[in-house]
């Protein structure tokens, strides 16, 4: 084994030292923008033995403008011990890190310690009353003596000193961008050819999310446009939130342009860019015993084709909202329950987590609501002749609705609220008419008018 530790003068540039170490070995440990670590196995063959590599690497950050310490030897923990204390180069011969880390002080181990272990002023007061001032010392000490006296903090101490790797190298992989952008000869002006320039971009950019099995969470579009007057923007920017990661070409190109026939822009376009922010990729597993699910593309792009037609707003599942106002919600995300999922949630005890239509009212089961408001999707409207400030007969004009004297009546109750907006005010009645069909009633004060708002069953 064979590693190489970096450690770049303060004041290095974010991600310099990182392209420097990448130009050598493709497993690498970013620890900071001044520590690096390398894996340098296999690397000798392509650039020589391990003094010709720490020369390369030197002479490469310097050509990038940076200075910077090398140390190379058998385990990561003594490359960077070694790089911490020694300028310049410092090559370590094979089976020899423990010998050459013997002489360093042991106040370098502060700085290497796995979180959240810290060698706290405790420790460093018991290794100086036992007379321990550098690596070689700590690590002569008998183990289980050193495991009895400070238990598994200082077992861990020790293997450090002894140059010993607490785990194995874990790469530090580099930040992927995935987008693709087109300059256009000529500008345009319509949605039909820009759908070709986005089925254009969209394929390599669902190759690429394949190939790394991942899914787009967020589609961003950017429309570069062509300054028509000082009031025209530069750029027309839309972003997506998808509702499940996706990666098929031809819905993104659909969903881009749908919501693009609903903010078109103001300009015509001369390059287009499309991105989207990556996220892992859906491992779903099919029932055989319940109906699957339509897939998440044809989910977003028939909310897409709603959203264009009807408005954004307009179009969701609806949800309560913490409010006295009557009928009051608000439309969110159309987020269908996995019926899977209700099923093993209610195998193993749990309550379901769903929103949306399927949103769990808090009913346990086997409860059984002794009367229900049959609720009109919009009031209706009524004459109501009252007596003594009571209906005493109410008339409705809607098939399959009988009015007639009223039997026995209940209220009013009377509500109000937002009256810094489009408020409400009105005094609500349950009424039984002759036939026994109970009616809700309301009168809205502000108009003196009536209204059926349901039936009670």
């Amino acid at each position: 084994m064979l590693f190489a530790a970096l450690f770049a003068a303060e004041g290095t540039p974010p991600g310099v030292l990182a392209d420097v170490a990448r130009e050598f070995s493709p497993r690498i440990d970013i620890r900071s923008d001044r520590d690096v670590v390398l894996d340098l196995n296999g690397v000798e063959r392509l650039f020589g033995n391990a003094r010709t590599i720490a020369e390369e690497l030197r002479r490469t950050a310097a050509d990038r403008g940076i200075r910077v310490r090398v140390a190379i030897a058998g385990t990561r923990i003594a490359a960077r011990l070694l790089v911490r204390h020694r300028a310049g180069l410092t090559v370590i011969e094979p089976d020899t890190d423990a010998p050459a880390l013997a002489p360093l002080p042991i106040s370098l181990l502060s700085e290497f310690a796995p979180a959240p272990l810290t060698p706290g002023e405790e420790l460093g007061r018991v290794f100086r009353q036992w007379g321990i001032r550098t690596l070689g010392e700590l690590a002569a000490l008998p183990s289980d003596d050193l495991a009895a006296r400070l238990g598994e903090d200082g077992m861990t101490w020790q293997r450090l000193a002894r140059g010993e790797d607490p785990h194995p190298l874990v790469p530090s992989l580099p930040e992927e961008r995935f987008s693709q952008s087109l300059d256009l000869e000529w500008p345009i002006e319509e949605l039909e050819p820009l759908s070709f320039v986005l089925g254009r971009l969209m394929e390599p950019l669902s190759t690429h999310l394949e190939r790394r099995d991942r899914g787009a969470a967020v589609l961003h579009v950017r429309l570069h446009l062509v300054r028509i007057d000082d009031t025209t923007p530069a750029v027309h920017e839309r972003s997506l939130q998808l509702p499940a990661p996706m990666r098929d070409a031809r819905a993104l190109r659909t969903l881009a342009l749908l919501d693009l026939e609903s903010n078109p822009p103001p300009a015509p376009i001369d390059r287009v860019e499309v991105a989207v922010d990556p996220t892992p990729g859906r491992i779903v597993q099919f029932s055989l015993l319940t109906r699957a699910l339509p897939t998440p593309e044809r989910l977003s792009t028939l909310m897409a084709r709603l959203h264009a037609l009807m408005g954004e707003t307009r179009c969701g599942a609806p949800a309560l909202v913490d409010s006295w106002r009557p009928e009051a919600f608000e439309m969110r995300p159309f987020a269908p329950v996995d019926v899977n999922v209700i099923d093993r949630n209610k195998a193993s005890g749990l309550r379901p987590q769903a929103s949306g239509l399927g949103q769990s009212q808090g009913l346990r089961p086997s409860a059984k609501p002794v009367l229900a408001l049959r609720r009109c999707r919009l009031p209706i409207p009524a004459r109501v002749r009252v007596n003594d400030n009571r209906p005493e007969y109410v008339a409705i004009d809607r098939r399959g609705m009988s009015g007639g004297g009223i039997e026995s009546c209940a209220g009013p109750w009377r509500t109000a609220g937002d009256w810094w907006r489009e408020g409400w005010d009105r005094d609500e009645w349950e009424v039984t008419v002759r036939g026994g069909t109970t009616y809700r009633l309301f009168r809205a004060r502000d108009t003196d008018r009536w209204f059926v708002e349901g039936i009670v069953d």
